[in-house]
């Protein structure tokens, strides 16, 4: 074997180890809000079509959910500390949401094609 197809194989089999390295999140379509002091962080976040939002409640004693507002609007089921909720996005749009307990908590998603 040649110096330099020896090195090639031992730079690809680096970046192979590297790759099986990364964690999912990092190649998932999943964007992640986080509950904190009655507050989503962030509150505006721009998506892709595709991806799917999760809202992670990271409050101490208090539940939380989603309230979609406009015509197809729902409201989550109640998430508490520790859990979340996941919504995916398959059409483009602005999705302004709020608390359904906490209405002063509010924010939007975007999705762009």
């Amino acid at each position: 074997m040649s110096p330099d197809h020896e090195l090639r194989t031992r730079l690809a089999g680096g970046l192979l180890a590297l790759l099986a390295s990364l964690p999912l999140q990092a190649c998932a379509d999943t964007a992640e809000i986080m509950i904190r002091d009655y507050k989503y962080q962030p509150a505006e976040l721009t998506v892709p079509v595709g991806t799917t939002v999760k809202w992670i409640n990271d409050e101490k004693r208090v539940s939380h959910s989603i309230l979609f507002t406009g015509p197809d609007g729902f409201e989550s089921e109640r998430i508490f500390p520790g859990e979340s909720w996941e919504r995916h996005f398959d059409r483009p749009g602005s999705y302004p949401f709020s608390c359904g307990p906490h209405p002063e908590m509010h924010g939007v998603i975007t999705v762009s094609e």
